[in-house]
């Protein structure tokens, strides 16, 4: 048992008290930028007011405002208290004095940039940290105040520094808190890995392409990133406008008066008011669209891991998108592609294809976009395929792993987790979560720009055009990971050219 005076750590802007869960050191709740409050509200975070006294870290900082329902129920769990005041970071490491520095992986929440928080349940760093790693959990911004566009906001800004990214502008913040104190913490500065699922994997992909985060990470894991296009600033704009309106605010509101609006007051605009689940392009954070970015090969020099699930689609139902009837709409208007995508996918049933059809536009062929072009570049990448679901749960998940499910997993928390006891994970399962978990531990602690594999279960190579390998997590409903050749090649390629025809070089 380490030391308990070791608990109290000093950093750049004030001494913290942490606390132990068994042999870990745990700090909770530190800020890592100023409330983004009052006059700060929809600002560029600022720098944490130093403290004098020890600060307490043991208790969980506020989560931004958002439905908690909705959280419960698609997104992790509870996310405790909400407040505008919601820049907070938790730290677990296994070390505060380790004989090398630790390497780092910083986790960016999903929830389609409205709900979510870096404490829930699944995000609980205590098994990674075990295995030799610092793990940092983060809240940022979301919905409106993470991402808005108005007249009179952006008139405070010089021509083309414009912010509208606050969210990602709030993530970058805690990166740059990293690089001034997770030293003190026993990590390696210099070997941070960012990593994320759904939208906290697209702000990873975001954040490989932000002029403004250059060298404050060195590698990148996105887990189920989705590829709906970023929001246009101009049509940002529109929205915030409509925004207003819906509040009884002029057309020429002024700053002042948009930011006097109650906070709770946002958070239940849904569209056409709301503008998720992606970031604005345009802004000084994100110039250029993200997938613009990346097929142009102007992405940061690092290597990536990414993948996505068996059962994306189940995602859809939240955002009210009917697979089958998209399917049937094509049929009516194209019967060629209708044709086109039975011949390809084999399925023969409306409702299935329509939901492989939905998982693989929107979730499956990211991967190999991103993939390409980082070859095309010279680095690396590493594409998985997540498709195992517990023993016990497989009657209610028939079509694969949901959009999420992965997650425990990679954290290796599914003992942290309680199900109904008739879907208890098993021995198999809690193996496998070691399986994988080790999998993205060892692409945190050695992958480099010039790896070509990474080592664990199987070898697992790097992605490359000609062989197309990617590594299956589960297969046939076994607990084990399989290296798969020019995996779905056909589709997605087809895929490829469509999403590529509607990206402007």
């Amino acid at each position: 048992m380490k030391n308990e005076r070791r608990l109290r750590i000093m950093t750049a802007e004030g001494e913290l008290r942490g606390l132990m869960d068994e042999d870990l050191f745990v700090f909770k709740g530190i800020p890592y930028a100023a409330a983004p409050t009052g006059a700060l509200r929809w600002r560029p975070p600022q720098p944490v007011q130093p403290w004098q006294e020890v600060r307490d870290a043991t208790e969980w900082g506020a989560a931004s405002w958002q439905n908690r329902d909705y959280c419960v129920a698609a997104g992790g769990g509870d996310p405790g208290r909400f407040s505008e005041d919601c820049l907070y970071l938790n730290i677990w490491t296994p070390d505060v004095e380790p004989s090398r520095p630790l390497p780092v992986m910083v986790w960016l929440h999903g929830g389609g940039f409205s709900i979510g928080a870096g404490n829930l349940d699944p995000y609980r760093g205590k098994a990674l940290a075990a295995q030799g790693v610092v793990v940092v959990t983060l809240n940022y911004r979301l919905g409106h105040f993470g991402f808005f566009s108005h007249p009179a906001l952006d008139a405070q800004y010089p021509d083309g520094r414009v912010i509208n990214n606050f969210a990602l502008l709030d993530q970058i913040a805690a990166l740059q808190w990293i690089q001034r104190n997770i030293p003190a913490f026993g990590g390696d500065r210099h070997n941070v890995t960012l990593f994320g699922e759904s939208s906290g994997a697209r702000s990873v992909l975001s954040l490989c392409c932000s002029p403004l985060s250059e060298a404050l990470f060195h590698k990148g894991i996105v887990q189920s990133a989705y590829s709906l296009p970023d929001i246009p600033q101009k049509q940002a704009q529109q929205i915030g406008l409509q925004v207003a309106a819906h509040f009884a605010l002029p057309e020429d509101a002024s700053a002042e008066q948009l930011r006097e609006l109650p906070a709770e007051q946002f958070w239940p605009l849904e569209r056409p008011l709301a503008l998720g689940p992606v970031p604005i392009s345009g802004d000084a954070v994100l110039p250029k669209p993200m997938l613009t970015t990346f097929i142009s090969g102007k992405q940061h020099r690092i290597p990536l891991m990414i993948g996505s699930n068996s059962d994306e689609a189940s995602v859809l139902d939240y955002f009210g998108v009917d697979a089958t009837a998209v399917l049937r709409q094509m049929r009516s208007k194209n019967r060629i592609s209708y044709r086109l995508m039975k011949w390809l996918y084999d399925i023969h049933d409306d409702a299935l294809l329509g939901r492989a059809v939905a998982r693989d536009m929107a979730f499956t062929v990211l991967p190999l976009i991103i993939a390409q072009a980082q070859h095309n570049i010279g680095l690396p990448a590493w594409r998985y395929w997540f498709d195992y679901v517990s023993e016990n749960a497989r009657d209610l998940y028939p079509h694969g792993t949901w959009h999420g499910n992965e997650i425990p997993y990679v954290f290796n928390t599914l003992d942290t987790l309680a199900p109904p006891a008739e879907r208890s994970y098993s021995e198999q399962d809690k193996a496998f979560a070691s399986t994988v978990s080790a999998y993205w531990v060892t692409f945190a602690r050695e992958a480099s720009e010039f790896s070509s594999h990474l080592a664990g279960e199987v070898d697992w190579p790097a992605w490359r055009p000609g062989d197309d390998l990617t590594l299956a997590l589960g297969d046939q409903g076994k607990a084990q990971a399989v290296v798969k050749a020019r995996f779905m090649r056909g589709r997605l390629r087809l895929f490829r050219l469509m999403m590529r025809s509607h990206v402007k070089l």
